[in-house]
């Protein structure tokens, strides 16, 4: 039997990493853009890479402002939100090529949301086969890529 290891997973599994109070709010306020993946930072939104992502460039782009709810935030912050959206997909496809993308929202904790209490839109590029029997079965995923160089790929691209 062959062996991935992925040990940065098991803190996120084990609730190693939860710290109390928002983490986003945490890391929009630290200042260490590069620390904490932040790649881009609009004037209502920030785009950062997700700490677990489901593939390789895994974006999440997140308000300034702390709501949980869609309908609670300004549509101006939704407005930019959907054009940074828009920006991501230019820059992951530039960057990645994936063969398609999902691009959406888990709103409250029932939904699935991770980090239910401040909303975020995941843009995830997908690629033919990413769901392939070691993340099925095994419910492990391999990534290709370290974050730190994701980052730097990434970070260029909403520089141009």
């Amino acid at each position: 039997m062959e062996h991935i290891w992925s040990p940065w997973r098991y803190r996120y599994i084990a609730g190693a990493d939860s710290k109390p109070g928002c983490v986003l709010c945490s890391v929009r306020d630290a200042g260490a853009d590069r620390e904490n993946l932040i790649v881009y930072r609009g004037k209502l939104n920030f785009i950062i890479l997700n700490l677990y992502p489901y593939t390789g460039g895994h974006l999440m782009i997140a308000p300034f402002e702390h709501k949980g709810s869609l309908a609670d935030v300004d549509e101006s912050a939704t407005t930019e939100m959907m054009a940074l959206a828009k920006r991501a997909q230019i820059a992951l496809d530039a960057e990645y090529h994936p063969d398609g993308f999902n691009i959406g929202m888990n709103l409250g904790r029932s939904a699935g949301a991770g980090i239910a209490d401040h909303l975020h839109l995941h843009v995830v590029p997908r690629w033919t086969g990413d769901a392939n029997f070691v993340s099925v079965i095994g419910e492990t995923r391999v990534l290709p890529e370290d974050l730190p160089v994701t980052y730097d790929k990434l970070r260029r691209r909403f520089q141009e």
